[in-house]
């Protein structure tokens, strides 16, 4: 077996609605449902589905808890445009601008919290940096 990529993940949350808001207005996701009641953002060509702390959909995660994710975004433009919507937005920025190593190269980093504290990082490649190949 190969695997090709991450369709979707999930994402245990104090707050469905509450984190719809924060990552539709902060990173521009969009907001579906699915099945009955379902949740998730979509962005791309993935998704992030949503189960609210205590009332998870089944089969879930072992040990779900709210605040326990630590995400890397790639966004399109410059990291100086983040930074700008961040600000704009009231986010803090806890850490960065810095260079990072992601999965295609090295790429400039911003890290903040979203409403339940999980670390989200938001990157950007620059054409003037190194490119890797995926690992065979």
């Amino acid at each position: 077996m190969r695997i090709d990529r991450i369709d979707h993940v999930v994402l245990t949350v104090s707050d469905v609605e509450r984190t719809c808001e924060f990552y539709s207005t902060v990173l521009g996701m969009k907001t579906v449902e699915f099945d009955v009641g379902r949740k998730a953002l979509w962005f791309g060509a993935q998704k992030i589905n949503l189960h609210e702390a205590g009332n998870e959909f089944e089969p879930k995660a072992g040990t779900p808890r709210a605040g326990s994710a630590d995400l890397c975004f790639v966004a399109r433009g410059s990291l100086e445009d983040v930074v700008t919507h961040l600000m704009a937005c009231d986010v803090e920025i806890i850490h960065g601008p810095v260079r990072k190593e992601g999965a295609l190269g090295t790429m400039k980093s911003v890290y903040f919290r979203d409403p339940d504290a999980n670390l989200i990082e938001v990157s950007s490649y620059r054409a003037a940096y190194r490119k890797l190949s995926p690992p065979n």
